[in-house]
């Protein structure tokens, strides 16, 4: 049997939030905490800085950033598995996030690219994309929501 896999997910939402506001929900770990990392998080969102998502039924995901522009571009590789380097190759994907202003409010972007570069089989492959898939949606819209509320 052949599974098909995609190679990246993308997805967007308008926020109704200026851009430096989603910026801020985007790369502060107070608010991350809300919209993706309930376990907490770190994050050095500079260049060669690290990241480390937690969950607490996943366990700690690790990042290195590899762009991050102020309210305009921020991406790093985000290891595949609790407690490896996203440096391995095969054992992390790259995710970006876009931002643009749009109207009054902000225009964000993700895409998760390198799902079939990564070193496990077919299958886990296409249960990665599709467990990305819906956990990005979900989290684009809790990060929109925060943005839209927050005038901090």
């Amino acid at each position: 049997m052949t599974v098909t896999v995609d190679d990246r997910i993308e997805r967007e939402v308008y926020v109704p939030a200026p851009i430096d506001r989603v910026w801020r929900v985007l790369t502060t770990p107070e608010h991350i905490r809300v919209w993706y990392a309930p376990g907490g998080c770190e994050i050095d969102p500079h260049p060669g800085g690290r990241l480390r998502f937690r969950w607490d039924e996943y366990g700690e995901f690790h990042g290195q950033v590899e762009r991050a522009v102020p309210d305009t571009l921020f991406r790093f590789r985000l290891a595949l598995e609790p407690d490896h380097a996203p440096s391995d190759p095969g054992k992390a994907t790259l995710v970006e996030f876009a931002l643009s202003p749009e109207g009054q409010g902000t225009r964000l972007r993700l895409a998760e690219s390198g799902i079939r570069a990564l070193a496990v089989p077919d299958d886990a492959k296409a249960k990665h994309a599709e467990y990305a898939t819906l956990s990005w949606t979900s989290a684009l819209e809790e990060l929109a929501a925060i943005a839209a509320a927050s005038h901090n």
